[in-house]
């Protein structure tokens, strides 16, 4: 979808998304913690690049997932929220009980 983000191979998207989950699990608390008063002070716009950070580390760790630069990790990491925003709606939407 975009040229500064690359995957070799499903196996290898599905092993991206594995450690983007724990990644946001486990260290993205700790970081929004810590960087909190910045967070307050650019009203929540830091967010953006605590998740591009996690993107950026998740390809620094893993062969087959590359990343060209932090703007790629950025725009790579607003598509991936994206996605997973229409997937969660998709699912509510097929899961709600009537």
């Amino acid at each position: 979808i975009y040229p500064g983000v690359s995957l070799s191979s499903f196996s290898a998207a599905m092993i991206a998304a594995l450690v983007l989950g724990l990644l946001n699990t486990l260290l993205r608390p700790i970081l929004v913690l810590l960087t909190l008063p910045v967070t307050v002070l650019t009203l929540g716009l830091f967010l953006f690049v605590i998740n591009a950070l996690m993107f950026y580390f998740a390809a620094s760790m893993l062969r087959g997932f590359n990343v060209t630069g932090f703007g790629a990790a950025l725009i790579g990491s607003l598509l991936y929220s994206l996605c997973g925003l229409v997937i969660d709606a998709a699912m509510e939407r097929l899961f709600s009980r009537r």
